[in-house]
């Protein structure tokens, strides 16, 4: 009985730990997924109402797009890849553009509440276990929607799925006052040929005294494309810029850790945050020499000029 005990408990031990090496393997190559993004992309953007609840609704226009990305990794920890996209418009006219950091089992997201409004929410233990969070950030670094979920290896297929309200996308922000959240239904999705999709099935709604009115339905197609596009001009510029908006990232995580949600100012002195952070990035630029003290301090300026938090 003895020795059928300790084989039984071997066999255990053996299988548990086939689990956790299956686990660890799962997240090395989710990782490694994920940083597969790296790259210089053509990206094209096509977008459709497609479905609305009132019949007399006048759908808009479709939206189609295109533009030069230059993906790369600016931070990595064991659970943490953060991944910044520049936009290359020309040689000499590169654009700071959107920054996607992934997170393994996170348990803290900053959700959209509508006009300008984001809410800290914690993710129980038991449903972040294996998840992935994508938190997605704006232009100048500050919070746009945060949504988490499973990788899936099936068949060859290799995706991720997650729901997320958000604020009005940039093609409509200064154009639209007829809805206030979008609700994010990703689908992001990564090919064998380096090419990456991200599906998206988005309602456009009307949020009021916390209930939800669904305007119309929207869906979206970003495709990342890879092609022989020389980035030279985007690694220039980050060789310039980095430092300065490596600041950014720290002062926001200063700057958004002690409350539990913020209200964003969408001018300031007639400003928007962004060309305000751009303006002074600009100052700090290389060939001058950068003293990051004097740009924390600057930095943290503008920041708090334009959130009101609460604690």
């Amino acid at each position: 009985m003895k020795k059928l005990l300790l084989s039984m408990l071997a066999i255990g031990s053996f299988q548990w730990a086939g689990a956790a090496d299956t686990e660890l393997n799962k997240k090395e190559q989710e990782k490694a997924l994920i940083k597969s993004m790296v790259g210089t992309y053509k990206v094209t953007f096509e977008f459709a109402e497609t479905f609305a609840p009132d019949r007399e609704y006048a759908y808009h226009d479709r939206k189609f797009d295109w533009g030069i990305e230059h993906v790369f990794v600016v931070e990595e920890t064991e659970n943490k890849i953060a991944l910044q996209h520049l936009l290359i418009v020309s040689d000499s006219m590169i654009i700071k553009h959107w920054r996607q950091d992934w997170i393994y089992e996170n348990q803290e997201l900053l959700s959209y509440a509508g006009d300008n409004q984001w809410k800290k929410e914690t993710i129980p233990a038991d449903k972040a276990k294996g998840t992935w969070t994508q938190k997605v950030y704006q232009v100048d670094d500050g919070p746009r929607y945060e949504g988490y979920g499973t990788w899936v290896h099936v068949d060859g297929r290799h995706f991720w799925e997650s729901t997320a309200d958000a604020p009005l996308p940039r093609r409509e922000i200064t154009k639209r006052q007829d809805y206030n959240v979008l609700k994010r239904h990703s689908h992001m999705e990564i090919f064998d040929n380096g090419t990456w999709v991200l599906e998206q099935d988005n309602e456009k709604i009307i949020r009021k005294d916390g209930k939800d009115q669904l305007l119309c339905w929207e869906k979206g197609m970003e495709a990342f494309t890879k092609d022989s596009y020389n980035p030279i001009a985007a690694t220039t510029w980050w060789t310039n810029n980095e430092a300065f908006w490596n600041d950014v990232r720290k002062c926001w995580d200063v700057v958004l850790a002690p409350y539990s949600s913020i209200k964003m100012k969408s001018k300031v002195n007639d400003e928007r945050l962004y060309e305000a952070l751009f303006a002074l990035g600009d100052t700090y630029a290389l060939p001058k020499k950068y003293d990051s003290k004097k740009a924390t301090g600057d930095i943290m300026k503008v920041l708090n000029a334009f959130i009101e938090g609460t604690k």
